[in-house]
């Protein structure tokens, strides 16, 4: 089929182009190559699909509803995966304005192209930080999450509630995506895993924040593409029994779903570091520091029903995520 892939250039957009493109799939790729991190990363990624006949190279901005309504009607993709956002939980508290622009207005016109275009499914990012202020663990699609932490968090969160009325007044079939702390080959410059190597490596201190007594479920990049593919692959159908009496945050009488995508298995940040020193060989020097605004505690996803319903649960380890990380980037680097 053909997929519009938004956030193509990124490290789960690329790394889900090619995993489709690998599968027979044409993949319609959309990204602005912003300057958040190292846009030379981010065109090594896109060298990897270019490779492709059947892949398709856009450059546009989710922000600009002229280009994105010419892509719907000149690509006529049959589903839409949009990865597409401006990410960080810290950086939002910095610019706020780059996250209603590209993850509340972009969004609006993925959901606008997929209403005019009558997509067969949606299937979008949100995140693990929706949750917020919640600290019954582990985290459950079912939970309220009604007490966000940060801007990016609140973002996510109306993208949620932005699908499901589309989901209800068109019949769109949509599915949200709470990924939990993606960590990998290729990954991002602004994420722990990749700023605590280059700062190792380099002979610097590294700054742990909730003087390393963060949890996290660190779910490897394989995990995520695999979970994402096989939910673009179940087309959601409305909930019979879903009741307005007694609502269930995670299903509904539209056709719209939630899932958490995560490993199910959270570990201690100082656990995830001593990891990445054994990996390296070398003990890393630690600046430890009180915890962030805009940050929790700790993160454990609740996967349930996306075993029952997609019938997958991520499983790679932090020990075999990282190495492979820490060997991608020696053979990226040259180092």
């Amino acid at each position: 089929m053909k997929v519009l892939v938004t956030g193509s250039a990124g490290f789960i957009g690329s790394a889900l182009s090619l995993r489709l493109l690998e599968r027979g799939d044409e993949v319609v790729g959309i990204d602005n190559l912003n300057d958040y991190y190292d846009v030379c990363l981010k065109e090594a990624r896109l060298e990897r699909t270019r490779t492709y006949d059947s892949y398709t190279d856009v450059r546009v901005s989710l922000e600009d509803r002229a280009a994105i309504e010419q892509i719907f009607a000149t690509h006529r993709p049959q589903r839409v995966v949009n990865l597409a956002a401006q990410a960080g939980v810290r950086y939002s508290i910095e610019n706020p304005h780059a996250y209603v622009d590209t993850n509340l207005v972009g969004f609006l016109h993925i959901l606008e192209g997929c209403r005019n275009h009558r997509i067969e499914h949606l299937v979008y990012a949100s995140s693990s930080s929706v949750y917020g202020a919640n600290t019954r663990m582990p985290f459950s699609v079912h939970d309220n999450v009604d007490h966000p932490l940060s801007l990016y968090a609140a973002s996510k969160k109306a993208n949620e509630l932005m699908a499901h009325v589309y989901s209800h007044l068109y019949r769109i079939p949509t599915t949200g995506l709470r990924f939990f702390t993606v960590y990998g080959p290729w990954g991002r410059p602004d994420m722990a895993l990749f700023l605590f190597t280059a700062r190792i490596l380099a002979g610097k201190t590294i700054d742990v924040f909730n003087f390393g007594n963060h949890r996290r479920d660190f779910t490897y990049i394989d995990d995520i593409v695999e979970g994402v593919v096989r939910t673009l692959d179940s087309v959601p159908e409305a909930n019979p029994d879903w009741n307005g009496d007694a609502p269930d945050t995670a299903t509904s009488a539209a056709p719209w779903r939630l899932y958490n995508i995560g490993n199910n298995e959270p570990v201690e940040l100082r656990h995830y570091i001593k990891v990445l020193e054994d990996c390296l060989g070398i003990e890393a020097r630690q600046n430890l520091l009180p915890l962030q605004p805009g940050d929790v505690p700790d993160t454990y996803a609740e996967v349930s029903d996306l075993v029952r319903d997609i019938g997958y649960k991520p499983q790679t380890s932090v020990e075999t995520g990282v190495r492979r990380f820490v060997e991608w980037y020696r053979e990226y680097y040259r180092l």
